[in-house]
C-alpha cells in the first residue's frame, strides 16, 4: 500500500512537470495513476483529475501571465463553450450514464470499463497526434493573431465534452487548435492552454461536487505535489526542446493507450 501511494505521488510530480514543459499532456496521466496504481474508481478518478489539473494549470497559468505570455481573449473566446460544456457532462451527463451498459458474448462492458477504453482511444489519438505533428508557427513571437471564431468556439465545446468525460485537461487538443485557428506562436499557446484547461476543468469539478463524496486530505496533497512539478517543468522548459519532448511523451502515451485497453479486456 505504502509503496503504491509513493508510486501514485511521483505520477502527481511527472504530471505538473510535464504540463509545466508542454502545456497538455501531463494530465492524461492522472486517470491513469489514480486507477491502476492508487486503485480509485474510474468515475472518482475522472473527478479527481479534473481537480488536480485544473488547480496546477491555474498557477502555471498565473506564472505564465507574469511574463506577458497569455492571450486573454483567445483564452476567454475558447473556454466559455468549454466551461459550459464540461459542467454540463458532469453535473447531468455523466450521473445519467448506466453503470451497466451492454453484454458483448460474456464480456459485460460496465460504466467504469467504458469510461477507461474511451481514454485509451483518446490517448492513442492523442499520441499519434503528438508523434506527427509539427511544429507550426514555433518561435514567431511577432505573429499577427486571428481568429477563426467558428472553429474555436466548435473545438471549446468539443474539448469540454471530452473532459467532462475523461477528466483529461485536453492540451493536446486545445495548443493545436491555438496555434491553427488564432495563430498564437508556441509559448503562447502553452500558456494560454494552461488558462483555458484551469478554467474548464475547476468549472467541471464543481458540477462533481454534490455527485461525489470527496477525500479532500487525498486531493490537495496529490495536488499540491503536482504544482511543484509544474513549477520545476517551467524551469526546465528553457533548456529542454518542446517537440523533442513532445514526441517522447507521444510515444509514451501510445504505450500507455495500448496498455490500458489490453488490460480492460482481460
Amino acid at each position: 500500500m505504502l509503496i503504491e501511494q509513493i508510486l501514485g505521488y511521483i505520477g502527481a510530480l511527472i504530471i505538473g512537470l510535464i504540463l509545466g514543459l508542454i502545456g497538455g499532456g501531463g494530465s492524461i496521466l492522472t486517470v491513469p495513476v489514480m486507477v491502476y496504481i492508487m486503485g480509485i474508481s474510474p468515475v472518482m478518478a475522472t473527478a479527481y483529475s479534473l481537480f488536480v489539473v485544473g488547480a496546477t494549470s491555474a498557477v502555471g497559468a498565473l506564472q505564465n501571465g507574469k511574463k506577458g505570455l497569455l492571450e486573454w481573449k483567445t483564452g476567454i473566446v475558447f473556454a466559455i463553450p468549454a466551461l459550459i460544456s464540461v459542467y454540463s457532462t458532469r453535473k447531468w451527463i455523466m450521473p445519467a450514464i448506466p453503470e451497466h451498459i451492454m453484454t458483448i458474448g460474456s464480456f459485460e462492458i460496465s460504466k467504469s470499463i467504458a469510461i477507461m477504453l474511451l481514454f485509451a482511444i483518446i490517448m492513442i489519438i492523442a499520441a499519434i497526434t503528438m508523434i506527427r505533428s509539427n511544429c507550426l508557427n514555433c518561435d514567431d513571437e511577432e505573429a499577427v493573431i486571428t481568429y477563426n471564431y467558428p472553429m474555436i468556439l466548435l473545438e471549446g465545446t468539443f474539448v469540454g465534452l471530452l473532459t467532462g468525460l475523461i477528466g483529461a485537461g485536453g492540451g493536446f487538443l486545445i495548443i493545436p487548435a491555438l496555434v491553427v485557428f488564432a495563430h498564437l506562436p508556441m509559448k503562447k499557446a502553452i500558456a494560454t492552454s494552461l488558462l483555458i484547461i484551469a478554467i474548464k476543468s475547476l468549472i467541471g469539478f464543481v458540477g462533481d461536487i454534490e455527485n461525489l463524496d470527496m477525500n479532500w486530505s487525498f486531493l490537495l496533497s496529490f495536488t499540491f505535489i503536482s504544482i511543484i512539478g509544474i513549477f520545476i517543468g517551467m524551469y526546465l522548459s528553457k533548456y529542454v526542446k518542446g517537440a523533442v519532448l513532445k514526441k517522447a511523451f507521444g510515444w509514451f502515451v501510445l504505450i500507455m493507450g495500448i496498455l490500458i485497453i489490453a488490460m480492460e479486456m482481460m
